[in-house]
């Protein structure tokens, strides 16, 4: 047993590679208890030897001499022949076997077997590529891959950013940069930290440095939702610019921008200003070990704070102002109240009606005239009849 031990292992998708013959690797990112992040490469026949040593060396816990006393979960054997779509199939069953295994009893989930397989290798960070032959093919598993594991999109081309400024890595997790590199983005994080690769090297990288290649708005940001959407504060934050609020832990707020740099523009009472995605939790969302494990990270630069930046577009990215967050926030609001006030009046005027139509006197029903003493004697009763005579 080491001090090391793997907290989190999530299953990225698969490659197609074509050196030094066509093969597949899945990509696995593993986090580890320094919070560090690695991505690491493995093919499936690797991935089954090493799950059948971890049987050999957990007898009972493999089932091997008590089918009940199993916990530790099955693996497919590899075809004699894996092509693309079992490579494709297996996705679902081996995400499973990832999350079952590092949720496992420590003396499995931490032992050197497992941490071993798992740790950075050279070709991870040196794969073996050749562009003269072909360009490796990307395959990424969807976010919403535990509903549909057959989904899956592909072949991904990667999203390829340009970097605007320097950046000095800050962890070992993310990846240093030069104003001019061109990144290929693996995956786009609503915290405003994106995985990238730059030739042999993978790390975080923060949005804010990086522009679309076609134009500087970025097409993926939502609109302004001056409604809002209650989320709640996590970790507390001072204010370090001007537009920027000061929150603490517990409180709640409206989001009414989710920008990709990880800064949303939010609402408290009736003032707007920025704060940082990753201390905010979703208004009734449970809290997860992934959330919580971001809160301890810093927040990423904000663009407005970038020096230096050198794009290659005429015209800088669109910005909205925090005067306009402000003016059209107070007129969403203030057209709500507008609205809950004549609902109110409309639902009074009701009111008022029918209490003005319960005070008028009601008409009383009309007396009929008393019958003819011809016709009492002709139809009533000889009861009736005495009393007449």
């Amino acid at each position: 047993m080491g001090d090391t031990f793997i907290r989190h292992i999530e299953l990225l998708g698969y490659e197609k590679r074509f050196l030094p013959s066509q093969h597949y690797v899945y990509m696995f990112l593993v986090k580890w208890n320094d919070l560090s992040e690695k991505v690491v490469y493995r093919r499936f026949t690797e991935i089954y030897e090493f799950h059948k040593a971890l049987k050999e060396m957990f007898p009972i816990e493999s089932g091997d001499i008590n089918i009940e006393n199993r916990i530790i979960p099955h693996l497919p054997a590899p075809k004699w022949f894996d092509g693309q779509r079992s490579t494709e199939n297996r996705q679902g069953t081996l995400a499973e076997y990832c999350y079952t295994l590092v949720n496992l009893p420590h003396k499995i989930s931490r032992c050197l077997h497992v941490v071993n397989f798992f740790k950075v290798r050279h070709d991870d960070m040196n794969p073996v590529t050749d562009s003269q032959i072909k360009k490796p093919e990307v395959f990424l598993l969807p976010k919403d891959s535990k509903k549909n594991p057959t989904d899956i999109t592909g072949p991904i081309v990667l999203q390829t950013y340009r970097v605007i400024a320097d950046y000095e890595k800050s962890s070992t997790s993310e990846m240093s940069l030069n104003a001019g590199d061109m990144v290929d983005v693996v995956e786009k994080s609503e915290n405003g930290w994106w995985f990238c690769q730059l030739k042999n090297k993978r790390g975080w990288v923060p949005a804010a440095y990086l522009e679309p290649m076609d134009g500087p708005d970025e097409s993926e940001e939502q609109e302004p939702n001056y409604a809002g959407e209650a989320y709640l504060v996590q970790k507390s934050y001072t204010a370090v610019e001007e537009d920027e609020l000061t929150l603490k832990e517990g409180d709640i707020i409206e989001v009414i921008h989710k920008l990709l740099d990880g800064w949303w523009v939010i609402r408290k009472d009736e003032t707007t200003g920025y704060y940082p995605s990753m201390y905010l939790q979703k208004a009734g969302e449970l809290n997860t070990s992934v959330k919580s494990e971001q809160r301890n990270r810093s927040a990423p630069p904000r663009r407005s704070t970038i020096q230096n930046v050198k794009s290659i577009h005429k015209q800088g990215r669109k910005q909205i102002s925090q005067e306009t967050y402000r003016r059209n926030s107070k007129k969403y609001i203030q057209n709500q109240r507008n609205m809950r006030g004549n609902s109110r009046n409309k639902a009074n005027v009701i009111i008022e009606k029918n209490e003005l139509e319960d005070d008028k006197p009601k008409a009383q029903p009309a007396v009929p005239p008393r019958p003819s003493k011809d016709l009492i004697l002709n139809r009533c009763t000889e009861n009736t009849r005495r009393k007449i005579l």
